[in-house]
Formats: structure tokens, sequence, C-alpha cells
């Protein structure tokens, strides 16, 4: 990621990341230089596009990703106009089976807004199990929001 942040310009790191506006970039730059990559913590993004004209549509991937634990967070989005049309449950599909084929992952875990509909769904999709509720654990435009913990274990993917 620092070849991207170092060795291009702004203009070509939006069309890498698919942003539009320059804010989104800066906070990007803001979170991977403050630290997504800390000392047995690490990520794997991955960017999303249709395919049949390569339009980049969203994200999903892993983040808070303890190696020596075997675990990591999954998180996603997508465009507004891509949104509800199944886009997310193909793509964790393939997300999740990377987790636990190639990074190894023995458990994922989700944190989702109650208010997240979609979310929701998505764990019920794949079968993660709800572990909690954590109180304004969020803080989203200056509100502390609440999050329900789900999981998915790896032998729990698999059946």
């Amino acid at each position: 990621m620092d070849r991207i942040f170092d060795e291009h310009t702004p203009a070509e790191q939006m069309l890498f990341f698919g942003y539009e506006r320059i804010n989104e970039l800066q906070e990007q730059e803001r979170k991977y230089r403050g630290g997504l990559t800390t000392y047995n913590k690490k990520y794997a993004y991955f960017f999303l596009r249709t395919k049949d004209t390569n339009e980049h549509i969203g994200w999903c991937g892993y983040h808070t990703w303890y190696t020596d634990h075997r675990r990591a967070e999954i998180g996603y989005g997508l465009k507004d106009a891509f949104q509800n049309q199944g886009y997310m449950t193909e793509a964790l599909q393939v997300i999740l089976e990377y987790g636990f084929s190639q990074m190894n992952l023995h458990r994922v875990e989700a944190f989702v807004s109650p208010t997240n509909v979609p979310s929701l769904r998505l764990m019920q999709i794949f079968k993660f199990q709800k572990e909690g509720h954590l109180r304004e654990h969020y803080n989203v435009d200056g509100e502390n929001t609440d999050s329900l913990v789900f999981s998915l274990l790896k032998k729990e993917f698999r059946q």
C-alpha cells in the first residue's frame, strides 16, 4: 500500500480505490498511515467491480487480522446504486472462502449496526452466530451507535 500512496498521483490513487471525491482518498490514506497495518494486525481488502463493465462498485475484505490467533474482522461496502442486488452475497462467499483457505483463519468476526438490515441479512445467509450487543461501540458522524457482534467459525462455514 505504501507504493500506491508514495508512487502515484492522487488522480491515479482515486482511480485505483474507486473514489469519486478527494476526501474519501484522504480518509483512506489517514487510516492507512495511522496504522491499518500494525504489529500482529494486518488487513486484506479487495475491490469489487462489475463483470461486464469493470466498474468499481465497492470493497470487501478483512481488517484487524490477528495472525497469531487466526481471526479477523470482516468489512464491506457498496455504492448506493448497487445495494440490495445480491452483489455482496456473491462477494462475501468468495471472501469467506479466501479467508478460511488462503489466510488460514479459524474465526471471522463482524460488527453490525442493529439498524443495518442488509448486513443483518448477510449474517443470516452465511450463518454467522450472534454473540453479543456492544453499547455505543462506534462513533458515526458524532453519534455513538451500538453494534451487534457476530462470528463464523471455519467448521461452520464448511457445513
